[in-house]
């Protein structure tokens, strides 16, 4: 596997720009999201986790690609994964249902909910961000054995 640089703060807040300037329903996850919670970073981040509008799924990933990124790794319809010498980006395309929720396919026919009451405000590098609320944070890190930014991420959820 390559080596990727990690992702910092202004690449995800240039992402977060070109999300908000087109419009594009979005969450951040993962690290990041805890992050942007306690709202300074607490850590390297290795990729930034970001669920958008599965709408503008093809344009985010045609502007990531004219940047430089390319995919290295695509389980969609759960995920993408997108690297370049800025970093990674883990693209996970949802819809949205009539009451604003996303909706997101799993490899084995599975459905994940990402209810819209759960997004919250953060802030990375000083720029808001939508985040998973700290619950929704806990909750997306279940069903699988946490590594060590796992236990770091869950214990400042723990402080929140």
């Amino acid at each position: 596997m390559e080596n990727f640089p990690q992702m910092t703060a202004a690449e995800v807040v240039q992402i977060v720009a070109w999300l908000d300037a087109h419009g594009v329903v979005y969450q951040v996850n993962g690290g990041w999201g805890v992050d942007a919670l306690v709202g300074r970073q607490t850590r390297p981040h290795q990729d930034l986790d970001v669920f958008i509008d599965e709408d503008h799924e093809a344009d985010f990933m045609a502007w990531l690609t004219s940047r430089g990124y390319r995919v290295t790794e695509d389980w969609r319809p759960v995920r993408v994964q997108l690297s370049s010498p800025l970093g990674q980006v883990d693209v996970h395309a949802m819809r949205f249902d009539p009451a604003g929720n996303g909706v997101q396919q799993g490899l084995d026919g599975e459905v994940y909910l990402h209810p819209a009451e759960q997004r919250v405000t953060g802030l990375i590098d000083g720029q808001a961000v939508v985040v998973a609320s700290a619950e929704r944070a806990r909750e997306l890190r279940g069903g699988y054995s946490p590594r060590a930014v796992d236990l770091h991420d869950l214990a400042l959820l723990d402080e929140l």
